[in-house]
């Protein structure tokens, strides 16, 4: 098994998917702690439709024409989403989540339904191409994800009370509208980019489960970033070792290695609750 790991496609795959799940799993901390858990999937199905969209046009798949207009979309949702965030709790945001979701997708298997080759690319649209990924693509996006970490950092006091005390920022006068669109903008960034390799469903899956297993052992801020990480490098290293050893596609195998150790980790703190209750 071991030596699989010399190719130079397995290597850039192991990479991509490091690279991935080191910024998913910050980002998922944040959406995690807002509450807003399929807002990362509403926006990724919109990066995914904007992809579509340019294919339709005849744009090639790894073009800037096809990467600008997919993150258009990208922004048309994150500004949608933004501003559904109502004081009226009678209609939550997840609401309005789960509507951009739902119209993205229906128009992307719309637009797909008379294209040749379309099932291919809703195949390839949710699941990825991780073992497929270029260099050059690797090159830019680690580059790109690098200036959204700096933009996070340079405003994390900002992103991280509104994550951890929204109420609080209400109440001083935050405008929190407009710090919701420059965080969920600078999401869309990400999740443009990290579609185009990993898919819809791998996406989703790098942004929720590393935080909810960081969640189940610790409130600490600072310990759940680490175990969020942790868990997603080794998610991300069993998964592309299974995919490659089996044969099968390397987004999915990802994701199911998430899952397990999910399901683990969730045992794990149950024989934990009962050890400590007895």
């Amino acid at each position: 098994m071991i030596h699989l790991f010399s190719y130079p496609f397995v290597q850039l795959a192991l990479l991509a998917a490091l690279v991935l799940a080191g910024i998913h799993s910050y980002l998922g901390f944040h959406i995690v702690s807002r509450g807003v858990i399929f807002v990362d999937i509403s926006i990724a199905q919109a990066a995914a439709f904007g992809a579509v969209v340019g294919l339709v046009w005849g744009l090639g798949k790894h073009s800037w024409a096809a990467y600008f207009v997919s993150l258009f979309f990208t922004f048309a949702a994150s500004g949608i989403i933004s501003l559904a965030r109502t004081r009226d709790d009678r209609i939550p945001q997840e609401a309005f989540i789960g509507v951009v979701y739902a119209g993205f997708s229906t128009a992307a298997l719309l637009l797909l339904a008379r294209h040749p080759g379309g099932t291919e690319e809703l195949e390839e649209m949710l699941a990825g191409s991780l073992l497929t990924v270029r260099i050059h693509d690797l090159v830019s996006t680690a580059v790109l994800y690098a200036a959204v970490g700096a933009f996070h950092w340079f405003l994390r006091k900002q992103f991280f009370r509104l994550s951890a005390d929204r109420a609080g920022a209400i109440r001083d006068g935050w405008k929190v509208g407009w710090w919701d669109f420059l965080f969920y903008a600078s999401f869309g960034l990400v999740v443009t980019s990290s579609v185009h390799i990993a898919g819809v469903l791998l996406v989703f899956s790098l942004l929720v489960i590393p935080p909810v297993i960081a969640l189940l052992f610790t409130q600490k801020k600072g310990v759940r970033l680490a175990v969020g990480w942790l868990v997603a490098f080794a998610g991300s290293l069993a998964g592309i070792a299974v995919s490659v050893g089996l044969n099968i596609p390397a987004g999915p195998s990802i994701i199911a290695s998430l899952v397990v150790f999910l399901v683990l980790s969730a045992l794990v703190k149950s024989f934990l609750s009962l050890f400590r209750a007895g």
